[in-house]
């Protein structure tokens, strides 16, 4: 196969160079007038019919014999067929024109027509070869066996697959819309560092690289939080987001690749409640701009977005789900007892408030397939969030769950610099004890939160995941321009 591939290229080559000994090397040409499109002339065709237009676009087909030929061109919006015919274009180019390709880039002028079988068409006035193209298309790009040379040549697939342009045109849509809503509840768009000296804002195993300058390792985000925080505490506007990549040294899977989209927002003087809101506020306004409703199909089952979503706190699902109620459960030890008994590893950094969270993802993260805010999370695993006032154990916290995935995460913002400091500490003996991926000590933030940070709702959305689920995509490499992929040999 790969001999074949490298002797139909050879073809290609021996044809360009014919092309540029001719004085007719395409390369050379940097411009050329398009006037409309394929699909606007389909769709306007009694407005259209007997106009000269200007067009281009790629070849994807062709057949005929002797003085007429019909061949296929797509643009960015569709395709429509050229009719070309030797009387029209003189025996000169037509005798040029038979020896392009498939996958070659020309321009077309002509008159707009329907052939006697009814296919709307250009008449080819004028063809001219825009780009060579060396390359062999394949006839379909999808597969089980193709899959990965997809995601490889997105350029591929975008020409031979055309329709998965609308995913992401609808995650055009998506991105869009969380930044009109955002901006019409008067939030300020800012941006922060991808690079920093310390990585925080989420249990999360950071990329490290190395700044040359400053002789110094740096991090890229594994989230934007801390700075964000920051600017609240500056008074920087009444509440402020940004949507970005982040970017987190962990395994790959349909829901996770190591670079991902992923939008948060801090709002002064609101907490954890206010945000619950606003999440399923953004969500539904963006099923709803994207698919015209907030009722989406994902894999053969109804997921609905519409607000109020359903709230349940995090015990009390561990209590239906996996038969333990940590009301009765106080010490460390009894926790462990039971994580035992559930098959659940025990870690040398293990708490109660660890083992919750570990009966949560094992029993009760599976049942959640319409949207769903768990809250109230213990405060081992939530060292950025405030403590709940009934039961400081907890937090005032909560992750959005649909389809049984986390699609967002939010808490009421601890402001209180010396509870801030004990849990960095403690997350650092985690650290030292193991854990990856908790959190660093940052003496920065703790000084401006010991400025001063007002009461303060925060919320993280991971877009990508959102941005599946509307637009029934089964993994997130389908949403993802190029995802990341190993290098081949």
């Amino acid at each position: 196969m790969g001999e074949q591939i490298g002797d139909l290229r050879q073809v290609r080559l021996e044809k360009l160079k014919e092309l540029i000994k001719a004085g007719r090397d395409p390369f050379k040409i940097s411009k050329y007038d398009v006037d409309t499109t394929s699909k606007y002339i389909k769709d306007n065709f009694e407005e259209m019919e007997g106009k000269f237009v200007s067009i281009a676009g790629r070849i994807m087909s062709k057949r005929g014999q002797g003085k007429v030929g019909f061949y296929d061109i797509q643009d960015h919006l569709g395709r429509i067929q050229m009719f070309a015919r030797l009387d029209n274009l003189g025996e000169e180019e037509y005798k040029w024109l038979k020896t392009y390709d498939i996958g070659d880039i020309v321009g077309v002028k002509g008159e707009v027509f329907k052939t006697k079988t009814g296919e709307i068409s250009i008449n080819a006035k004028e063809v001219s070869l825009l780009s060579k193209s060396l390359y062999t298309l394949p006839e379909k790009f999808h597969g089980l066996k193709d899959i990965e040379l997809r995601y490889r040549q997105r350029y591929v697939d975008l020409i031979v697959n055309p329709e998965i342009k609308e995913v992401f045109i609808m995650r055009n849509k998506i991105i869009r819309g969380i930044r009109e809503y955002l901006d019409g509840e008067g939030y300020l768009e800012v941006e922060t560092p991808i690079l920093s000296p310390i990585a925080g804002g989420a249990n999360a195993r950071p990329f490290i690289t190395h700044h040359n300058t400053l002789d110094i390792d740096m991090y890229m985000r594994i989230a934007n939080e801390l700075y964000l925080k920051r600017l609240v505490v500056g008074g920087l506007g009444d509440g402020v987001y940004e949507m970005g990549k982040m970017f987190r040294n962990e395994g790959m899977d349909a829901n996770h690749n190591p670079e991902y989209t992923a939008m948060e927002v801090y709002k002064p003087y609101a907490d954890f409640n206010d945000m619950m809101t606003l999440t399923e506020n953004i969500v539904a306004y963006v099923a709803k701009k994207a698919r015209g409703t907030t009722k989406i199909e994902y894999q053969g089952k109804i997921i609905d977005f519409t607000p109020p979503w359903r709230r349940v706190k995090m015990q009390d699902m561990v209590k239906e789900y996996a038969g333990v109620d940590f009301d009765l459960i106080n010490t460390d030890e009894e926790a462990i007892a039971i994580a035992k008994e559930k098959g659940i590893e025990i870690t040398p950094y293990m708490t109660r408030g660890h083992v919750i969270s570990e009966l949560f993802e094992k029993y009760c993260e599976k049942h959640l397939v319409q949207p769903t805010f768990v809250t109230h999370h213990p405060v081992e695993i939530s060292p950025l969030a405030k403590r709940n006032v009934e039961d400081p154990r907890l937090t005032d916290r909560f992750e959005a769950f649909a389809n049984t995935w986390e699609i967002a995460n939010a808490f009421s913002e601890l402001n209180d610099p010396i509870d801030q400091r004990q849990r960095f500490e403690e997350q650092v003996r985690q650290k030292e004890a193991g854990d990856d991926e908790a959190h660093m000590m940052d003496t920065d933030f703790i000084n401006a939160i010991e400025v001063g940070l007002p009461p303060t709702g925060g919320l993280g959305i991971g877009v990508d995941r959102v941005i599946m689920l509307i637009t029934n995509q089964p993994t997130i490499r389908d949403i993802i321009l190029f995802p990341t992929m190993k290098p081949l040999d």
